[in-house]
């Protein structure tokens, strides 16, 4: 089993040496041995470890169901928030499939126009819909589910709309489950002991992302072979432990905030996926570093002089792609007005990668100090190698801080203040 992700950590050196890596190998194996042994905190919601080995049974189920979307119509709505969406839309947004479903989100906020819109492009078009809550109750997605099944109902195009739900909820417990057996929708299982934002493995996240037309077997190889090859506890043979136990030892020298930062536009929801992931995993009890993210040159132009110039509170993890899966080439100006032939002959690639070079040197040189996650190209491979790469890291990560990296219970705050400002009945 290999790890095809490649990890550097020479400009993290000079704050973070390989002695100081080496005295925390202590707490790393203390922290692996909870992991493994499933004996620290959290260990009821482990079951994401296991996730990559899959049975063939399940991805086969999904693949069947995906492949009779695709024949029925073009569009699925995936209804969710957090980690019941967030998982399946980096893969997606990432790999850009052209041969599936378009796929349409709804369900992430509680904006009106947002899903007026949705409802619009939608009138008269004979879609599939999947509503993905382990509750039922989250409201977002449960508002949005109620309004998409009453549109469906006056939609001529869609003869029986329990025919085009599916509903991916608990196996037993909460609103959607009954709602769900009442109507026969197809359902799928979000297991017991796998939080929203280790999902993606499951049916939560498999599901549209096989309807999108990416390979979901390749996805989970993907994991399965990262999985295998992240297992040992020494610090300097396994990357992920490594990664964990260098922002471990950035935090404790008071750095609060990590950016991932990437340079390909089609990475955007792997970041919007990874700080739910280390957001929501390590901020508790006061501590934890805050995940930023930044979309490469792009925001060069914007955040770029305070990454730079600010607040030294700042550690760096850059995200980078070997080859893209286009190319293009500078081509020869003869009048050479635009005075660019100094980059004729050089792909795209070549420049972007001497943007990030130079990036990273200014950077620390700044007192940013920053590592680089590089993967070799853009597959479901590949894509789920990384997933998994940071599942496995963050679990470490939290156990390093002394928290429990896989409850939530911040997020109830809010939503007690919201149901009562509401009029919600009480239990």
């Amino acid at each position: 089993m290999a790890c095809k992700i490649q990890c550097n950590f020479e400009n993290i050196k000079p704050d973070v040496s390989d002695a100081q890596l080496q005295d925390m190998q202590s707490e790393i194996s203390a922290a692996h041995e909870m992991l493994v042994s499933k004996t620290g905190k959290g260990s009821e919601w482990l079951g994401w470890l296991d996730l990559p080995l899959e049975s063939d049974r399940v991805i086969n189920e999904i693949s069947m169901l995906a492949e009779q979307m695709r024949k029925d119509t073009d569009t699925l709505v995936c209804i969710g928030i957090g980690g019941s969406y967030l998982g399946a839309r980096a893969v997606i947004d990432t790999l850009q499939p052209d041969n599936g479903m378009k796929i349409v989100y709804a369900g992430n906020s509680i904006d009106s126009t947002a899903l007026a819109n949705i409802l619009d492009s939608l009138n008269g078009k004979k879609f599939w819909v999947n509503v993905i809550s382990k509750s039922g109750t989250t409201l977002e997605p449960a508002l949005a589910f109620r309004i998409i099944r009453n549109f469906m109902k006056s939609n001529p195009a869609i003869q029986n709309p329990e025919q085009y739900i599916v509903a991916t909820t608990d196996q037993e417990k909460g609103t959607l489950k009954p709602l769900a057996d009442k109507r026969g929708y197809k359902t799928f299982v979000i297991p017991d002991n796998v939080g929203g934002r280790f999902s993606v493995f499951t049916p939560v996240g498999l599901l549209p992302i096989a309807a999108s037309g990416v390979d979901i077997a390749e996805l989970m190889r993907g994991a399965q072979d990262c999985a295998g090859a992240i297992q040992n506890a020494d610090i300097f043979a396994n990357d992920a432990y490594r990664y964990a136990a260098t922002r471990t030892a950035l935090y404790r020298q008071g750095k609060r905030v990590e950016i991932l930062a990437n340079f390909n536009p089609a990475l955007h929801y792997i970041s919007e996926w990874w700080k739910q992931l280390f957001g929501e995993s390590e901020g508790k009890e006061h501590k934890g570093l805050f995940p930023a993210s930044v979309d490469l040159t792009t925001d060069l132009h914007s955040l770029g002089q305070y990454i730079q110039d600010g607040e030294r509170i700042l550690l760096e993890t850059f995200l980078i792609v070997e080859r893209s899966p286009r190319q293009l080439t500078v081509p020869v100006d003869e009048t050479n007005a635009d005075q660019l032939n100094y980059l004729a002959g050089k792909t795209m690639d070549d420049i972007n990668h001497k943007a990030y070079q130079g990036t990273a040197k200014a950077h620390r040189a700044g007192g940013v100090p920053n590592m680089t996650i590089t993967l070799p190209e853009l597959s479901a491979y590949t894509v789920g190698q990384l997933l998994f790469f940071f599942q496995k890291a963050v679990a470490i990560s939290g156990y390093l801080l002394g928290i429990n990296p896989f409850d939530q219970p911040g997020v109830e705050a809010y939503k007690q203040n919201m149901f009562d400002l509401l009029g919600k009945p009480k239990d």
